[in-house]
């Protein structure tokens, strides 16, 4: 039997995005509770890869994703929120005023208003379709998120994929690993263009082995353990690499689970707001950060804590309908106790 919880503003989704509308909705004296399939709050940066540095949060030159989560944290501490980990909302009904949303874990949850912050919904790894494969990912030889790099200090590293993580994890690991192989399908890289020039100039100085263009096509070793991965190119011409461990990174598989299901218009598995105020088209449901899309619509973290601000601000007339909101900036009126 789970908890039942009263209260202003559910969010959806205790990633950055989801912490963050936490700090809005308090600012503007909002009850909120969080819910998250994780059993931990962070989301993505926090399961996939704290370690990993971010740029482009202001006043950080760069920060590592798990600090960003802990100064989060210490932003809301003033704001007391029930936190519901380890399960999802498997359904939500009613209107704006007074929705009723249930837990996998029996909790039911009444709230006036509804924060979606939940990524794109649930994510697992893209898995390269290799034979034994479950076997090697059993023995932790194949990994597809990096959460502590000093667990790679000496080994033989094989990165597979042309994108930002192959990219970023190749460049952190190069000077704790024994050895670096980069397999791509074709010559140019899909990720940032300065990190993809830093690549071409680690890998002129020996730093890293591009095996371009390659492709994933087997795996040997022994008892799940891995010893060398097996390269094609184009025309079926193979070779070994030596490795211990091999990191595929092939994207995320995204699946928004039962938030498909409740009525929200849809557009390319996104939910559709309005972009002033990020409310879907149910009157009262509001979605923030990577789930919400719109015309212009970046995918920062940056602009998910702009979109949090937004939807707590056209929530505030839904809970208090007789109570002006008078803006003022939190330099002026501090942090509600």
């Amino acid at each position: 039997m789970g908890d039942t919880i009263k209260t202003d503003v559910a969010i959806i989704g205790a990633g950055p995005v989801g912490l963050f509308a936490v700090f809005e909705c308090g600012m503007l004296k909002l009850r909120s509770v969080l819910v998250d399939a994780l059993g931990e709050v962070g989301g993505q940066c926090a399961a996939l890869y704290p370690e990993k540095p971010i740029y482009d949060i202001p006043a950080h030159p760069a920060i590592q994703a798990a600090d960003l989560i802990v100064s989060l944290e210490q932003q809301i501490a003033p704001f007391p929120t029930p936190r519901l980990l380890n399960r999802r909302v498997e359904s939500l009904s009613g209107a704006a005023g007074d929705f009723t949303l249930t837990t996998s874990a029996g909790d039911t949850i009444h709230a006036k208003a509804v924060i979606i912050a939940a990524g794109a919904g649930a994510f697992g790894p893209n898995r390269p379709p290799l034979e034994g494969l479950a076997a090697y990912e059993e023995t932790g030889t194949i990994q597809y998120y990096v959460k502590k790099r000093e667990d790679f200090r000496g080994k033989r590293v094989v990165i597979a994929g042309g994108g930002d993580s192959a990219v970023d994890w190749a460049l952190a690991l190069k000077d704790i690993a024994a050895s670096i192989h980069v397999i791509h399908r074709r010559p140019k890289f899909r990720a940032a263009p300065e990190t993809a020039a830093q690549l071409d100039a680690a890998a002129a100085k020996g730093e890293i082995d591009l095996v371009i263009p390659y492709q994933l096509h087997a795996l040997h070793g022994l008892d799940g353990h891995l010893t060398h991965v097996e390269v094609a190119d184009l025309d079926n011409v193979t070779k070994h690499l030596e490795a211990d461990v091999l990191l595929p990174f092939f994207g995320l598989a995204m699946e928004l689970g039962p938030i498909a299901d409740w009525g929200l218009a849809l557009e390319r598995h996104h939910l559709t707001v309005t972009p002033a105020t990020c409310e879907t088209s149910t009157p009262g449901i509001f979605a923030i950060g990577d789930i919400a899309t719109y015309a212009g619509k970046l995918k920062l973290i940056l602009q998910g804590f702009s979109e949090a601000a937004m939807a707590a601000h056209a929530i505030h007339p839904i809970v208090f309908p007789d109570t002006a909101l008078h803006f003022e900036y939190s330099t002026s009126k501090g942090v509600p106790g």
